[in-house]
């Protein structure tokens, strides 16, 4: 199956239960295909869930859900042992983040020990319970949701954990037409059983596939050009990381595959450098009090820098 086929198939599934989000679809595919993890944010009720667990239903994968509360502990997540009566014998019960795309539900209502647990999960693919490792299922996908507005019983992510999502995807309220449709929607029960379009053996095709997509010289040079002006910005704290680079490479050339091409150009580089980058660049206080964001220095970034020739 082409990227192209694929990415169509994929919204007319989706569509049966999530009105618009077309553009975060899109996004949560880029992170598949790119094995990277995705973070939700926006206020409750704008389908962050929903558009999460259908699309697991439609690549056909194991999905399972944590609601993330203030007492859940790692053990809670990850699994851990417990004695068999029966045999005598300790045995160990694995988590529910042992699935292949994995729902963290309001992820900094996370006490930091619990965020941690997912850490290994992120970047290793696997847990270690009782001091044995367990490999994760492959493929592994993490979408953790945030409501960007609470600030109480909730905790900041740490640095080391944004760094670890390949994305930070903002989900606010639908367009006028969007939420009439919905409505209409809601008002006569028209919403259809959404079907598989994809089994676990095609999704590691379709994952090959895009990491095949070439990559000039020119494009990873530009690539490097945007993050090297995130670190050398006197208006900025902490620049983009190393595996911030090796994210907006690897998104690029998914994005590229899904939209039929098998080469990077410019224009996929720029149209996901903000939700790859903004998230992990820290705005120094005394500009961030007058109003500057990170996600409108990655524009003025992306304004100013040019692809060498």
């Amino acid at each position: 199956m082409k990227g192209i086929e694929f990415m169509k198939k994929l919204k007319d599934e989706i569509t049966k239960a999530v009105v618009g989000k077309e553009d975060v679809l899109e996004l949560l595919a880029v992170a598949l295909l790119s094995r990277g993890h995705v973070l939700l944010e926006g206020i409750p009720g704008v389908a962050k869930t929903t558009i999460a667990k259908a699309f697991a239903k439609a690549i056909g994968l194991k999905f399972s859900r944590v609601q993330i509360t203030l007492d859940l502990m790692p053990a809670d997540i990850v699994g851990g042992a417990y004695y068999d009566q029966r045999t005598s014998e300790f045995k160990i019960k694995k988590g529910p983040i042992f699935a292949n795309v994995v729902l963290a539900d309001e992820i900094n209502r996370a006490t930091p020990k619990t965020q941690s647990a997912l850490l290994e999960a992120m970047q290793e693919r696997q847990v270690t319970i009782e001091g044995t490792t367990f490999e994760l299922p492959d493929p592994f996908l993490l979408i953790a949701t945030m409501n960007p507005i609470e600030a109480e019983g909730v905790y900041k992510l740490p640095e080391a954990q944004l760094d670890r999502f390949m994305m930070k995807i903002q989900m606010g309220y639908p367009y006028k037409d969007e939420e009439i449709l919905l409505l209409k929607r809601k008002e006569s029960g028209d919403f259809g059983e959404i079907q598989r379009i994809v089994d676990r053996e095609d999704v590691l095709k379709l994952i090959d596939e895009a990491g095949r997509i070439k990559v000039s010289d020119e494009v990873i040079s530009y690539i490097y050009e945007i993050s090297f002006r995130t670190r050398t910005d006197d208006r900025v704290l902490l620049g983009a990381s190393p595996r911030a680079l090796e994210h907006l490479l690897f998104a690029s050339k998914s994005l590229a595959f899904l939209r039929g091409r098998d080469y990077v150009v410019p224009d996929d580089v720029k149209e996901l450098a903000t939700s790859i980058l903004a998230h992990r660049i820290l705005i120094k206080a005394e500009y961030e009090i007058d109003g500057l964001k990170a996600e409108d220095l990655i524009k003025e970034i992306l304004e100013e820098v040019e692809v060498s020739k």
